[in-house]
């Protein structure tokens, strides 16, 4: 059998760029979509548990910045740009592990689509509710669950790696 030959690391990279297209993608059209079917802080109760609404949000995760004084705005698109940019670093470098390239895909179209956001509108839109008993946890995107989803499997990568060093 012969060997395979070793991928370039635009081969590598590749694929996880495609991935994170995908996922920039997916959010802006739900973002879009919510936009033209809803005014500013319209609520859509969809279960007993889950709403649609729209809402922005000029903060990070959480609204977390979201009363400063406007120089968040800039502050968080150099900080996804730069973000971003050393995840496709390490996606060139490592893109042959595949939970951890995965990861780090969801991560970048997450944090590009909320980038795109900042540029376009001055605030990141906002649009799934979830709650229970009167507590409402912050309104949060398409992007934010890649972001989140890709934070989770890193955790996973990195436990399994630990695991496989014993």
């Amino acid at each position: 059998m012969p060997f395979a030959k070793p991928k370039t690391w635009t081969q590598r990279l590749l694929p996880w760029l495609a991935l994170a297209i995908v996922v920039i993608l997916a959010d802006q059209a739900t973002k879009i979509v919510i936009e033209r079917l809803f005014n500013y802080g319209d609520v859509r109760p969809v279960t007993s548990f889950f709403n649609l609404v729209l809402v922005y949000n000029k903060g990070a995760a959480f609204s977390f910045l979201a009363g400063a004084s406007g120089w968040q705005d800039e502050f968080l698109t150099v900080v996804g740009i730069g973000a971003s940019v050393f995840i496709v670093y390490l996606l060139a470098r490592h893109g042959h592990q595949k939970l951890f390239s995965l990861a780090l895909a969801l991560i970048l179209g997450g944090a590009l689509g909320n980038v795109i956001d900042r540029v376009a509108y001055g605030h990141v839109i906002d649009f799934l509710d979830f709650h229970w008993r009167g507590w409402h946890w912050p309104a949060f995107n398409l992007a934010d669950s890649a972001i989140v989803t890709g934070a989770a499997l890193l955790i996973l990568d990195e436990l399994l790696r630990v695991r496989r060093a014993k």
